[in-house]
């Protein structure tokens, strides 16, 4: 079960950031062409957040069944802290990200607030775009790739 979550998880990671980036890139042209925020624009962003979403619902399951979760009791907290592999996986990445969707979700909900499309598409690019620089900031490349 690992390894299909391991797997489900890294290639649902392609099309999450794939979509992420795709959202931002639409919301950054939205602004600076002065775009009214059309139905269209309201769907790309809210793939981004579903994307993200269950990619962090994977994460979620994949963090529990993991090998690395029995470093916890192997190697208490002072151990993971101090192995750096051991605290990417079990504490750098999952809480980065685990941030990161905030920030997305909190973009989406913040947009839909708004009723200037020039907030609209402001409020997508910056914080889908702060999340994206998370997520990228703590994927495990050497592993991943």
């Amino acid at each position: 079960m690992y390894s299909i979550l391991k797997n489900v998880h890294s290639y649902w990671a392609y099309l999450a950031l794939l979509v992420l980036i795709l959202a931002i890139l639409n919301a950054i042209a939205g602004k600076i062409k002065g775009k009214y925020f059309e139905s269209k624009d309201l769907r790309i962003s809210l793939f981004g957040l579903i994307f993200s979403h269950i990619q962090l619902l994977i994460g979620l399951i994949l963090y529990f069944v993991s090998p690395w979760f029995d470093q916890w009791s192997n190697l208490g907290i002072g151990g993971v802290m101090k192995d750096s592999q051991a605290r990417l996986y079990l504490v750098e990445h999952s809480f980065t990200n685990i941030f990161a969707i905030v920030l997305i979700t909190m973009g989406w909900s913040l947009q839909k607030r708004q009723s200037d499309p020039e907030k609209k598409f402001l409020r997508i690019a910056l914080f889908y775009g702060l999340g994206l620089l998370l997520l990228l900031s703590r994927i495990p490349w050497e592993t991943w790739l």
